[in-house]
């Protein structure tokens, strides 16, 4: 029996127009603009892109279009086994769980942005993409940069893919470093805050406050989570892991392997682009991947799992 797993993106995903066509008139647009207090979905429908790029309307933004994706998967009749999402896509997933209402989940999303873009003065941070070397040189360049500032593993997203992210001087060093140790790649990303690290304790204090009031149900399907790639399937659990996830790495490369152990052979990214998709076949070639972003995707899809 096919055992069908719902990915769902995270930030970086982003672009003006994304979900146009699958739900411009879908209730969700008008939901997600009572939540956040102003007109979202002309944002994400005609930009600017400037504003769209802002941590705190990306992240609504992207859970919004990844909602609009999944109810348009569901009504075709498409079920899942389990759930995962990468970083913001944590919070997809666990609408799609029914772990978390959609309004509570796009409100507390817009706050984390929020947050997390206000627990480091702009410029004090960064993250860097390191291509082509081992996850254990990747730590250990971060461990020789250390004595300019916190760096750590940020986004474990698959073999030879690994983003790091810290104090801005430290990332440069260590970013370095990983090229002298023989990285294929190593880039400073375009990025607002240093995400996933010890630098966004701040954000994570203030936004465990906000979860507190959150009322989180048990799942109706498990979710892989982020921080530890562990089965996920009580609502009490939820705060602990969504405040850890702050700061820890994404283990997506862990994640997606233990999606694989539990039997999935078929993984929908649901939400803008195939970011995931991309990474998905790299760490388990043998896993079908398909994706739903738009009509002609979403027609793809449903035929392929008739």
């Amino acid at each position: 029996m096919t055992r069908i797993a719902f990915v769902f993106p995270g930030q970086g995903s982003q672009a003006v127009g994304m979900g146009r066509d699958l739900g411009e008139a879908s209730s969700r647009w008008a939901e997600a603009n009572r939540a956040v207090g102003f007109d979202l979905q002309r944002l994400v429908g005609e930009g600017p892109e400037t504003d769209l790029m802002l941590t705190a309307n990306t992240q609504p933004a992207i859970l919004t279009a990844s909602i609009v994706a999944l109810d348009a998967l569901t009504a075709a009749g498409v079920r899942c086994d389990l759930v995962a999402g990468h970083s913001l896509g944590e919070y997809s997933a666990l609408v799609a769980a029914g772990a978390l209402d959609f309004a509570d989940a796009v409100q507390t999303v817009r706050a984390r942005g929020q947050f997390m873009q206000e627990a480091v003065p702009a410029g004090e941070g960064a993250m860097a993409a390191i291509l082509g070397l081992d996850r254990a040189l990747v730590a250990q360049a971060c461990d020789e940069a250390a004595d300019l500032g916190p760096v750590q593993l940020a986004n474990l997203n698959g073999p030879g893919q690994t983003v790091i992210a810290g104090a801005t001087p430290a990332v440069k060093k260590a970013t370095d470093l990983a090229k002298a140790k023989g990285a294929r790649r190593a880039v400073l990303l375009p990025v607002s805050a240093p995400f996933h690290s010890a630098l966004l304790k701040p954000a994570a204090a203030r936004l465990e406050t906000v979860l507190g009031d959150v009322r989180f149900r048990d799942l109706t399907v498990p979710l892989v989570t982020n921080v530890d790639a562990d089965l996920l399937t009580e609502g009490a659990r939820v705060l602990d892991t969504l405040v850890r996830q702050v700061t820890a790495p994404v283990r997506w490369e862990d994640v997606v392997r233990r999606l694989a152990q539990e039997g999935v052979s078929t993984c929908v990214e649901v939400g803008p682009g195939k970011v995931l998709s991309g990474l998905i076949r790299r760490i388990v070639p043998e896993v079908r991947v398909l994706n739903v972003e738009d009509r002609a995707s979403l027609q793809t899809t449903v035929e392929a799992l008739r």
